[in-house]
């Protein structure tokens, strides 16, 4: 899911704490496949040719405020700029900000905006556009995920029309990354319902690439900005196809009908390693920034134990799924912070493989006689629910698949509905109408995870969504986010891991490797800690290779 970054198309899930992801992306920080050289070329830079992504899930809204899935702000994040962006390196760098200033206390930040930026309608950007998104994001009528964030700033002024001055009541650790959220154009926007506006269909920012057309359920298509202020990008347009079905996808890349798209695992083990292949595409393989897990409703009477919760771990068997869902290409998840960065406690005692573990926990939930066919029944009802996971993702299905294996043999009734992703967030997730969800989170840099785990996130539409409430983690939340020092945070976020991993509110499942691919004739893709996707708008294809014409 997840949120947020080097390139536009890094999801800016930087931008935001995390966002849905409906699919695995090409944009987490990494470094190549060693057995992998990607074509080079000396070759000048040329203008023109298409790039054409594959992508499962399509859009919701192209106003990122309103978005909470991976596809939109993949999108958006081509359409839009923040004030400040993540390098190839993941050092903050300005964006909309040319610079900027922190006072020597850490609670003001003086960003200094770059002159001569336009909207693509040609009107000025200024700070004008700065003060109405902020003002917008904390409306209590805007219906967003990302306002907690913009709630911790005490005061902000515009001094002048190319400076934002933020103070800060207390430390706010991200305070500076979170100003990568996506700026938006006030003179379209001011004095509207945001939830009505048009800019959802048809955007205007002031990012690399201009709105060209959306067709529902085929195709989003973007144009480049010939007035972006960082240079036009090298590649004309930039489409996504949405694909809902990552087989259909990969005969699409392989017949030439797109450039990029995440592999599958068995695809990048199996089915890409011919000369014919690898003449002719290029793929990467590196961790990811995000982790799969099964969400429990705990507002459902089923849930509202945590042995039962503990019990579902322990009968789930991670390294099986990493090896026959991930061909190896993964690690076990045991927290919401994923392994190497420095958050992460690798202490965490996460609950083993142990069926006989869960059969204990069952029975102490009151969970001890089985029926006719070997399903548990506690006062004459069988123990069954449903996963509900999205359409066209098909290491999601099969990782369901073998977890409902798992627990049929400890007793547990499992079902699996599938659902095309623009209705799974809107009437199921959003709505809490569910039982138990399989999703994954893409993260950002910062550690924060207030808006997930927070008891105060979990109205509709915010990203709290399973109802979890726990006044320890409730305060260390506000503990790991009101400090700037390092080893107080560490601490505040190794013990809401340690908590979680009692709890379960979640099993987490496993982090996957990002399995990009790439055609070879587009050059310039440069793969750093970033990933892929942080210099996309240098990327070209020389002339003698370019395949679209306008």
């Amino acid at each position: 899911m997840t949120a947020p970054s080097g390139a536009r198309s890094l999801l800016m899930a930087l931008c935001v704490s995390v966002i849905f992801s409906g699919c695995s992306r090409t944009e987490n920080p990494a470094v190549p496949a060693p057995a992998v050289v990607p074509t080079s070329s000396s070759a000048a830079p040329a203008t023109g040719d298409s790039l054409v992504e594959g992508t499962i899930g399509e859009a919701s809204t192209l106003i990122p405020l309103l978005a909470t899935d991976a596809s939109s702000h993949a999108v958006a994040g081509q359409i839009y700029n923040g004030l400040i962006k993540y390098d190839k390196n993941l050092n903050i760098v300005g964006d909309l900000a040319e610079s900027f200033d922190i006072s020597a206390d850490g609670l003001t930040i003086t960003f200094h905006l770059r002159h001569g930026v336009i909207w693509h309608d040609g009107t000025p950007f200024t700070a004008k556009d700065v003060l109405y998104t902020y003002q917008v994001t904390i409306d209590p009528k805007t219906p967003t995920a990302y306002a907690e964030d913009f709630k911790q700033v005490k005061s902000i002024t515009a001094p002048d029309a190319s400076t934002i001055r933020v103070t800060y009541g207390e430390p706010f650790a991200p305070a500076l990354a979170s100003w990568g959220m996506n700026i938006l154009p006030a003179h379209l926007l001011e004095g509207q319902d945001i939830t009505k506006s048009p800019l959802a269909r048809k955007p205007v920012g002031t990012g690399p690439y201009r709105f060209k057309e959306w067709l529902s359920g085929q195709k989003i298509v973007l144009e480049a900005n010939n007035d972006y202020f960082e240079g036009r990008p090298f590649i004309d347009r930039f489409i996504y196809r949405i694909i809902p079905d990552t087989s259909t996808m990969y005969m699409e890349l392989k017949a030439g009908a797109i450039d990029l798209m995440s592999l599958t695992p068995v695809q990048y083990a199996r089915q890409t390693n011919t000369p014919s292949f690898t003449g002719r595409f290029n793929k990467y393989r590196y961790p990811s920034s995000s982790y799969l897990y099964m969400g429990y409703n705990l507002r459902h009477p089923l849930f509202g134990d945590k042995r039962i919760r503990q019990a579902m771990t322990a009968a789930i068997n991670k390294d099986e799924l990493i090896q026959g869902v991930l061909f190896g290409m993964g690690q076990k998840a045991h927290g919401p912070i994923v392994p190497g960065r420095w958050a992460y406690n690798p202490a965490v005692r996460d609950i083993g493989y142990d069926p006989q573990h869960a059969a204990e926990l069952l029975a102490q939930a009151g969970w001890k006689e089985k029926n006719s066919d070997g399903i548990l029944v506690k006062d004459g009802k069988p123990f069954k629910f449903t996963i509900l996971t999205n359409q066209g993702n098909q290491q999601r299905l099969m990782t369901a698949q073998i977890v409902q294996q798992r627990l049929r043999q400890v007793g547990i009734d499992v079902k699996i509905r599938i659902v095309e992703w623009a209705a799974f967030l809107k009437e199921f997730v959003n709505k809490g109408n569910f039982e138990v969800v399989m999703l994954a989170w893409s993260i950002s840099q910062d550690p924060d995870m207030y808006d997930i785990w927070h008891s105060s996130k979990n109205k509709p539409g915010e990203l709290n969504f399973i109802g979890f409430n726990n006044p320890e983690v409730d305060r260390l939340l506000i503990e790991g986010r009101n400090t700037f020092d390092i080893e107080k945070r560490k601490r505040a976020y190794f013990r809401i891991q340690d908590i979680l991993a009692e709890e379960q509110p979640y099993t987490f499942l496993y982090v996957p490797d990002a399995l990009p691919v790439v055609s070879s004739r587009i050059r310039g893709v440069e793969p750093a800690p970033a990933g892929i996707g942080h210099n996309q708008n240098r990327w070209y294809v020389p002339k003698n290779e370019q395949v679209y014409v306008p």
